[in-house]
């Protein structure tokens, strides 16, 4: 009768099973450490975002990879950089930096698709009449791209 109490049949609540299923995952990487990996650029602004990335995140420690002689200059912010990750994440989730030199590899941009001709055509027919100037360059450009999005997105076909 006891072995009855023990198994449960039918549903059972999800919050029963999230442990069991997180628990490989949160070996590897903890949430707080897939957070600030995912939201690095945000919390160190754009221009460190380029040049820094966090490589791992282990006993309040956080090492990160720096291109160039910026851990010299991150490890003199370090205490304004911790404060701004443990501000971000909400709790005292680092303690510690550690600076290891890598190499940065630049994200690879892709070239924007080419304008059909007949959509050309009718950007520029629509600011015939404007004098020739800048403002008549500008909205003749910004009119291809918008003809540009309309036609992709009556295509039929969706984007991924």
């Amino acid at each position: 009768m006891e072995d009855d109490a023990r198994h449960v049949y039918g549903p059972r609540p999800v919050g029963t099973l999230v442990p069991t299923v997180t628990r490989a995952a949160f070996r590897k990487r903890s949430p707080a450490g897939a957070q600030l990996m995912a939201d690095w650029s945000t919390i160190v602004g754009p221009e460190l975002g380029r040049t820094t990335e966090p490589k791992r995140l282990v006993r309040n420690v956080l090492t990160i990879g720096c291109a160039g002689p910026v851990a010299m200059e991150l490890q003199y912010l370090s205490a304004a950089l911790m404060n701004r990750i443990n501000a971000h994440l909400g709790s005292q989730v680092v303690s510690q930096l550690k600076f290891i030199q890598v190499r940065m590899v630049a994200p690879v941009l892709a070239k924007p698709a080419a304008i059909a001709p007949a959509v050309a055509a009718a950007a520029d027919a629509a600011v015939a009449d404007l004098p020739d100037s800048d403002l008549r360059a500008a909205l003749a450009a910004l009119g291809r791209a918008v003809l540009a999005g309309k036609d992709r997105s009556t295509s039929g076909t969706r984007l991924r």
